[in-house]
């Protein structure tokens, strides 16, 4: 197979050194540069593929022009107007273990190398408006004139075709059009959306479970492929029960009492919701789903009189007093901390969680730290930070987390160079003219 390389030779420094995990000898020509495509490639780099996300210095990307300080802009999300492209903490979260090299893609010579580096590649991705791709002519017949047995991987808001595959889009887009904002609140209450682009990341799993497919699918014929994901049909994968209500019951999405919140339906749970803790802003989790657990939940409360009246009885009860029930509950819950509660209930057999923020994720949740799910790297520019890392954990592989992101344009000498077969003097060249 033309499209799998050896490891990449011992280097010095931030430069890379022989790649390990499975996806090792395997070589990405990265365009991507949003969560859905980026966060897909940052998989692929973190079990050994060596990820080359190409960049221009023309237009930076836009995780290189958000800040990583909070001091640093008036509002969350605003762009600083004079960025450091080395120091944007999305970009940063976005692309460790990657290598990063600089490509004008305006002029003839640098979509030569763009060319060039896709002939020394196994995988393509990309994650640009429709038509893009096109516009600078790698579509996938194109790109298997350079290498016949490439995977080019898009992934997009809508997907490559159909009447709407050139609208734009992101996360908060995709989340309305794929139906998740319709059903998401609380009842009575205007669709509310989740506040930012979780259907970015959403989709990227998707994005890197397509690739690996695609890999394995390789090794066995010899061939590669075109992949095509939409994120709006990845968003449509998370609201199977409420399609299925509308099909199968006839009934309407929205209606009274619907969306219903924390409280569940199917089965008809409770108490299950969220209710005030001890403290400013702080809550607990608890989710009761048939009459032992509910027992526990009594005796952990002490059996106080309305607990054990008839009203509460049994599950269907219960639930028919939802508002009655959770104002008793929120009552006990309030003289607590969260965590307090929290454990006491556990002990008892109760499911119950206290609702944490991201500070309580990434300083003091016991379970989080003896996973190790968060780690720190060093930057040449933000300094030390921490990342969070995958979600999952093998007995012999090992996420490899080798460099933080790379410097704008910091490995254009290593693969202009060791991987193209550059000299100095042209690498030298190419800088001056502003070709990479």
């Amino acid at each position: 197979m033309t499209a799998i390389e050896d490891p990449t030779p011992t280097t010095i420094g931030r430069r890379p050194g022989p790649r390990v995990g499975p996806l090792a000898r395997v070589r990405v020509a990265d365009f991507c540069w949003m969560g859905v495509g980026a966060v897909a490639t940052r998989m692929l780099a973190d079990f050994g593929a060596e990820v080359i996300k190409i960049e221009s210095r023309d237009r930076l990307d836009m995780p290189r022009r958000l800040p990583i300080y909070k001091d640093e802009v008036r509002s969350y999300g605003e762009e600083d107007p004079n960025p450091d492209p080395d120091k944007g903490g999305l970009f940063n979260n976005y692309s460790r273990n990657k290598l990063g090299v600089t490509i004008n893609m305006k002029t003839e010579r640098g979509q030569q190398l763009v060319r060039q580096l896709i002939g020394a590649s196994s995988v393509v991705t990309e994650n640009f408006a429709p038509g893009v791709m096109e516009k600078w002519g790698l579509t996938y017949d194109a790109l298997k004139e350079i290498t016949p047995d490439v995977i080019l991987a898009r992934m997009s808001g809508y997907g490559h075709s159909g009447p709407h595959h050139k609208f734009k889009s992101y996360g908060p887009v995709v989340q309305a059009v794929s139906g998740l904002s319709f059903i998401s609140g609380l009842p009575g209450r205007e669709p509310s959306g989740w506040g930012l682009s979780y259907m970015d990341n959403q989709a990227a799993y998707y994005n890197s479970a397509a690739v690996l497919m695609a890999i394995m699918q390789r090794a066995v014929t010899g061939k590669g492929q075109e992949i095509d994901v939409s994120a709006v049909e990845a968003g449509i994968n998370l609201i199977g029960p409420d399609l299925l209500d509308v099909a199968v019951n006839g009934v309407v999405t929205r209606r009274p009492e619907y969306p219903t919140g924390n409280r569940l339906v199917h089965p008809a749970a409770a108490p299950h919701g969220v209710y005030p803790a001890q403290g400013e802003d702080t809550w607990v989790a608890i989710a009761v789903f048939d009459d032992d657990q509910w027992e526990r939940l009594v005796t952990v409360l002490g059996r106080p009189d309305w607990a054990t009246a008839s009203q509460f009885a049994d599950a269907r009860s219960r639930y028919a007093r939802q508002d009655e029930l959770d104002a008793h509950l929120s009552q006990w819950t309030a003289l607590r901390p969260a965590h307090e509660t929290m454990h006491l209930l556990q002990q008892a057999g109760v499911p119950a969680a206290a609702v944490q923020n991201s500070r309580d994720l990434a300083e003091s949740d016991p379970q989080i730290a003896y996973r190790g799910t968060f780690f720190e790297l060093d930057h040449p520019v933000i300094g030390v930070a921490k990342f969070e890392g995958t979600p999952m954990r093998f007995t012999r592989t090992v996420q490899q987390n080798w460099r933080s992101a790379p410097l704008l344009g910091e490995d254009n000498e290593y693969v202009f160079g060791d991987i193209l077969g550059l000299d100095h003097a042209e690498i030298a060249e190419l800088t001056a003219e502003g070709v990479i």
